[in-house]
């Protein structure tokens, strides 16, 4: 060995790369769980937003049936009051 470099240790290099590729595959799982818990409130949170909106819209059609008996009450009200013949038209 005349090239003037320090031998290689295959064996230690080995090993170094085997303990990157164990913390790789240990990130990756980790990273794979919290994606699957991410996923899962993800669900959650669409169910939630459904219910909401099926209940958003019940309130809004209640709202529009308040507003049609606050104008049919009023349309009879109109009705039943005496028009002063002596009031002008406009």
């Amino acid at each position: 060995m005349a090239s003037g470099k320090p031998p290689v240790n295959m064996l230690l290099r080995l090993q170094l790369a085997h303990r990157a590729y164990y913390a790789a595959v240990q990130r990756g799982d980790a990273l794979a769980e919290q994606l699957a818990q991410t996923n899962a409130a993800l669900e959650e949170i669409r169910a939630a937003f459904v219910e909401l909106r099926a209940m958003v819209l019940e309130r809004n059609k209640a709202q529009d049936y308040v507003a049609e008996l606050y104008r049919e009450r009023a349309i009879a009200r109109a009705r039943t009051v005496e028009r002063d013949p002596n009031a002008m038209l406009n």
